[in-house]
């Protein structure tokens, strides 16, 4: 039984992963457009998302535990690895296997679209410091300071 909870939970954590992914998508698209507003709605999105993920997470840590303490296997680091040793050849190993392997490419997808919006965003802040930079005036190119260095220099070049 918490097993099959276990594996719910799991299952739980991947649709949410996928929708998470899928906000990801979005935040590209958004940060391609420049569009600031839907960006805003959208990492509203996924800050809810990552809540539940870890509010999930954290029952999944809770049921894992106590899937440990059930089968003897409390003194050991409870992952899934030791889980899939221990149930080895079972239906229910098969079934976990599938269901930690579909979260890992899950997960690997994530991984790769926030770099892909990390990389994004670092671009349009240098391209508005740029622009920044461009617009505004340095100080250089005003005429105040010190007025003996404006005086030294000639209109013309005399070594010419």
């Amino acid at each position: 039984m918490l097993l099959q909870t276990i594996q719910r939970t799991l299952e739980q954590l991947v649709q949410l992963h996928q929708s998470l992914h899928a906000v990801s998508v979005q935040k590209t698209e958004a940060l391609k457009a420049g569009e600031i507003d839907q960006l805003q709605e959208l990492l509203k999105k996924e800050k809810k998302h990552i809540n539940a993920i870890n509010q999930t997470e954290q029952q999944r840590m809770e049921q894992t535990n106590k899937w440990a303490i059930a089968n003897g296997l409390a003194d050991e680091p409870i992952t899934v690895t030791t889980m899939l040793e221990h149930l080895h050849g079972t239906e229910d190993g098969q079934s976990l296997e599938q269901i930690t392997t579909t979260l890992t490419e899950t997960l690997v997808k994530l991984k790769q679209q926030e770099a892909l919006n990390q990389q994004l965003t670092q671009q349009s802040l240098q391209f508005v410091q740029l622009s920044m930079d461009m617009i505004a005036p340095t100080i250089n190119t005003f005429n105040y300071g010190n007025k003996q260095q404006a005086s030294n220099r000639s209109v013309f070049d005399s070594k010419a």
